[in-house]
């Protein structure tokens, strides 16, 4: 079997390496500033959406074996994506791509007493955004000219899906998982038996209908708000997805195992993912061997400088009764920063629907 390799050699890429290995299957990981020759039958994936221009990069994206071009050239952008998206005939929040002479005016007139701003390219985990409110003093990023505006959608809940499409077509999910923002990044994903089963086949038409357009292989994550009139798309990642990693604890099959198989044309059977999950990203914090006290805790540690906002690494946790998430949740040591998240946690783990 020929090699994957990954452009990207993050943590997501390490992980690939890990899953890789229990498969036997070599993975190798390519930083963009690191050339190397690539064989002619190689496997070639991702996990970044955006990577620096370069001769290397450049080579990646010309070689037969390069997975995906057109997702890429699609949904990294985010005006593209949400033209996509219209195309399709699939959910999303009003929208309106900037110019770079766009009113605070035109944009409330057309979205709302309350909008946000996004760059089109290269912002995440909060960065590249900000919300407008009407009567509020606004500074307009110097990016507008390069960004959508979306109306603030009042959604109950956050959820994501995750798919994998193997070269075959052959297309497998995992159950919708719930997501606990602050500040723009991902702190807690719960997965709850069944708990949003009255939306999965929805959810999985939609990503169905966005893999098979794109001819897309791997695994793919789309982010939804889950509103009163029923699910909108939020974002949408073409790599293996933070949300997922509670998979590695919760399902027979992991999201980076998924990848493996998808992009290798191994079989997809749908994983088994009995019982309660809990992701907990660990954001900024140095690491603790306190969390090791806790008995369910499977700690992933990136080993990554540490700094306020960066994703450090993240503790996954699993049972079969959500009572002993609950103590696992409570006697871990996190901080006041996380004070929301656990609440959020709490209560998500002690509904029995």
């Amino acid at each position: 079997m020929a090699a994957v390799y990954v452009l990207g050699n993050g943590q997501l890429g390490g992980m690939l390496v890990e899953a890789g290995r229990r498969l036997g299957i070599e993975v190798v990981l390519l930083a963009p500033e690191h050339p190397i020759a690539l064989p002619a039958d190689a496997i070639i994936s991702a996990e970044r959406e955006h990577w620096p221009e370069n001769n290397f990069t450049a080579q990646i994206q010309q070689h037969p074996g390069w997975l995906n071009a057109q997702a890429f050239a699609q949904l990294t952008n985010r005006r593209q994506q949400k033209s996509l998206l219209d195309v399709l005939g699939l959910p999303t929040a009003r929208w309106l791509p900037t110019q770079a002479d766009t009113s605070v005016d035109t944009l409330h007139c057309t979205l709302g007493n309350d909008v946000f701003l996004k760059r089109s390219t290269g912002g995440y985990d909060g960065r590249g955004q900000c919300r407008l409110k009407r009567g509020t003093d606004t500074v307009l990023p110097e990016w507008l000219a390069d960004g959508i505006a979306e109306e603030r959608i009042n959604f109950i809940t956050e959820v994501s899906l995750l798919g994998a499409r193997s070269r075959s077509g052959q297309v497998t999910f995992y159950e919708l998982t719930e997501n606990f923002h602050a500040n723009g990044i991902l702190q807690i994903s719960v997965k709850t038996p069944g708990k949003f089963a009255h939306y999965q086949h929805e959810a999985e038409r939609m990503l169905t209908t966005l893999m098979e357009h794109l001819d897309y292989i791997g695994v793919m994550a789309v982010e939804f708000f889950v509103t009163e009139n029923g699910l909108l798309i939020n974002e949408i990642a073409p790599r293996v997805h933070n949300s997922g990693h509670w998979t590695q604890a919760g399902a027979s099959i992991s999201q980076f195992e998924m990848h493996l198989r998808a992009v290798c044309d191994l079989p997809l059977p749908r994983a088994e993912q009995l019982g309660h999950s809990m992701m907990v990203n660990l954001i900024g914090l140095p690491q603790n061997p306190a969390w090791l006290n806790v008995s369910g805790s499977q700690l992933h540690w990136y080993g990554k400088e540490a700094r306020a906002g960066r994703k450090l690494g993240h503790i996954n946790f699993h049972h079969p009764k959500p009572e002993q998430l609950l103590e696992w949740l409570d006697n871990l040591p996190l901080g006041e920063l996380y004070d929301d998240a656990k609440v959020w946690a709490t209560q998500q783990l002690s509904k029995q629907d």
